[in-house]
């Protein structure tokens, strides 16, 4: 008979049997994971990736890929399958599926597919950019994923100015930047930057090709042009054009010409200063007003410096003699002339209207040689007068001449002394003056020093020789000789020492006598005799001695 199990009882193993089959492996119901390796993998676009799919069901089956990518089984086995994917070309997700104790497994992870930008272009900047003004960095950025790892990064050599994230498909990423002299030159650029270091991956780089700027700087004030006011046809003169406070001076151009005629210039600078210096030669096409031009051209701007100039012709003063050299007594024209325009006016005198001749005619003398003849012109030249002058000199010619008033006919001069005949001849040509002696050829020298003896004594033809003539002078020359005078002056000196040595005598002994006592004087003779005193009164007397 069947024992009868209570109610409660039963219920408690049923529960015990059923925790026991979920708990214990292999047994019927159990769930088993299908994984799928790698989890969330990062690749580039059209790259490939090898897919794992396994599960520790023992009686897993059927363990497959799934997914509309381009697959390629590559291996497989019990639990498990692997799987090449190529040409992933977007963000997706892979499925690995099989069956376990006949109910499906699956498991899926996301692909995530990386670009770099198709485009990294900065903008073109302005050819010149003027200092102290703000330009616009322009960077635009074309495709890239994933997006949100994706940022834009604008540079100055590699001084960051701006950090965007780039957003849009076409993203434009823009910066502002206040343009200095230091930005002359500089290099700019746009970089984008992919992070997925996150991922495992490093920072990928993407950077535009570099743009370069030119910043410049212009004074407010014109060039300090230097140029004549009149120049003369078929003449030269400099001409300087000078502009301080550019930068950079040695970028900028200048342009300088004379009307239409471009005028071949040398520039240099120092510092923020330019000098441009050039030749003006003046045509005879180019008569008239005109104008001198200097342009400095720097980022596209010019300063300009304009002066007025008058090309004119200036021809003369042209000064003739109808004969430079005329012989005396001939008639003589001179003229002066000069250019349309022109008054000339000859030795003060002027003429008759510009434009027309002077002229003056003369019988020449011989106090016309060498005579200078004056011719001055005057041009009026935009309200100015200019000036030029002329002179000629005239050459007469005639004979020979000597002065009587520069050469003494008598002289008379003393034996052994040095003495100078001074006679002077003129004419034109220049004659020749010699001083002969009557009968002889003795020459006495013509104003040169020399020493006169006996043999100069004479009568002298002076002869001025030219080629026009002769001319003659007698000079007569007195030579006295040493001791023509020496008996008289000798006797007199003898007599005058003779008178002096017995006045002397005398004086001594009238002296001698009168110290001595040996003389008295009478006072009744008027004629005052000297007598001799008695013996006796000399004794009486004592001698005095002095």
């Amino acid at each position: 008979m069947a024992t009868m199990i209570p109610a409660v009882s039963w219920l408690r193993a049923c529960w015990t049997l059923l925790v026991c089959c979920l708990l214990t492996p292999g047994v019927q119901g159990q769930e088993f994971l299908l994984r799928v390796e790698p989890q969330n993998p990062v690749l580039p676009a059209g790259g490939s990736l090898l897919v794992n799919c396994s599960t520790d069901c023992p009686s897993a089956e059927q363990v497959t890929l799934e997914t509309s990518l381009s697959k390629e089984l590559v291996d497989n086995g019990t639990g498990w399958a692997a799987h090449r994917v190529s040409n992933v070309t977007g963000n997706s997700r892979i499925l690995c599926s099989g069956y376990c104790n006949g109910s499906q497994i699956i498991g899926s992870t996301g692909i995530t597919v990386y670009r770099l930008p198709e485009r990294v272009e900065l903008a073109p900047l302005p050819p010149w950019q003027p200092v102290g003004q703000n330009f616009t960095l322009h960077c635009q950025v074309e495709g890239g994923s994933p997006r949100t790892n994706l940022t834009v990064v604008l540079l100055r050599w590699e001084e960051e100015l701006s950090r965007q994230p780039a957003v849009e498909e076409l993203a434009e990423v823009t910066a502002t930047v206040l343009a200095g002299r230091g930005d002359h030159g500089a290099h700019f650029s746009c970089r984008t930057e992919l992070d997925l270091q996150l991922q495992g991956l490093r920072l990928l780089v993407n950077t535009s090709a570099p743009r370069w700027l030119r910043t410049f700087a212009l004074p407010v004030t014109p060039p300090r042009l230097v140029a004549p006011r009149f120049l003369e046809v078929e003449t030269s003169w400099p001409v300087d054009c000078t502009l301080d406070g550019l930068f950079p001076a040695s970028e900028a151009q200048v342009h300088l010409a004379l009307g239409d005629q471009v005028l071949n210039a040398t520039v240099t600078n120092h510092g923020d200063m330019l000098t441009a210096t050039a030749t003006a030669t003046a045509r005879a096409d180019q008569e008239g007003a005109r104008e001198i031009i200097c342009n400095v051209t720097l980022g596209g701007e010019r300063l300009e410096a304009r002066k007025n100039l008058t090309v004119f012709s200036f021809l003369g003063p042209i000064l003739n003699l109808s004969e430079p050299s005329a012989p005396e007594g001939s008639t003589v024209i001179v003229s002066c002339r000069a250019g349309a325009r022109v008054q000339v006016m000859l030795d003060g005198v002027p003429a008759a209207a510009p434009g027309q001749p002077a002229q003056l005619q003369l019988n020449t003398t011989e106090n016309d040689d060498g005579r200078r003849f004056f011719c001055s012109a005057a041009l009026e030249v935009d309200g100015e007068f200019l000036h030029r002058n002329s002179s000629v000199q005239l050459r007469v010619l005639y004979g020979p001449k000597i002065d009587r008033a520069k050469c003494p006919q008598h002289l008379k001069w003393k034996d052994k002394t040095r003495q100078v005949l001074q006679c002077q001849a003129r004419g034109n040509p220049s004659p020749q003056l010699r001083c002969l002696k009557e009968g002889s050829s003795q020459e006495v020298p013509v104003g040169i020093p020399f020493l006169v003896n006996v043999t100069h004594n004479g009568t002298y033809q002076c002869q001025a020789v030219s080629s026009l003539g002769k001319y003659t002078l007698v000079v007569v020359i007195n030579i006295e000789a040493r001791n023509s005078h020496f008996v008289p002056v000798l006797l007199a000196v003898l007599t005058t020492l003779g008178v002096v040595t017995v006045v002397v005598a005398l004086t001594y002994v009238f002296r001698a006598r009168k110290q001595r006592g040996l003389y008295h004087v009478r006072q009744e003779s008027p004629s005052l005799p000297l007598t001799s005193m008695p013996t006796e009164a000399m004794r009486e007397e004592p001698s005095r001695v002095e």
